[in-house]
């Protein structure tokens, strides 16, 4: 499959120099970092959020870490839950199950942004497929994303 259409064109609008990393299949973001030979505090994992009034946010981190939902509630007052995989495929109808590019604007939604992860000089992301990365360099990433509301939200895994 490759990299997704909507990304795809979100990225060509913006005018960004990327790269798309092909590596074998794998299931997850780490297990992507790995198969890529990336280090994970460099691949950035997406994770759907979903309030009560179903409004989407997309929470990136690093692979090598996991959601605080609890520290996510105190940095935006409100309640949030975890998308189901089901409106998981209807937000991002254009990707494979579970590889969700962390480019929230591109699907035209808000990205909160783990602090950990703007520590890294190059990110690289889910493309939409499970054998494909994109390489942003963190300009650019900063760039895309407009401006993200960050925070500290996650923990190592």
């Amino acid at each position: 499959m490759g990299i997704s259409r909507t990304l795809s064109d979100f990225l060509d609008q913006h005018a960004v120099t990327y790269q798309v990393v092909h590596h074998p299949h794998s299931d997850s973001a780490s297990r992507s970092a790995e198969a890529a030979h990336i280090p994970g505090d460099a691949v950035a994992k997406a994770v759907l959020l979903v309030e009560e009034d179903t409004q989407y946010r997309l929470a990136v981190v690093p692979a090598t870490r996991r959601v605080k939902l609890g520290q996510l509630h105190r940095l935006l007052g409100d309640h949030v839950g975890l998308a189901t995989e089901d409106e998981v495929a209807s937000v991002f109808a254009d990707c494979e199950r579970g590889a969700i590019p962390a480019l929230g604007p591109a699907y035209g939604l808000e990205t909160l942004v783990d602090d950990t992860l703007l520590e890294q000089h190059d990110v690289y992301f889910e493309a939409g497929d499970h054998e494909s990365l994109v390489h942003l360099g963190e300009g650019d990433f900063l760039f895309l994303l407009g401006q993200p509301r960050r925070g500290q939200f996650s923990a190592h895994v």
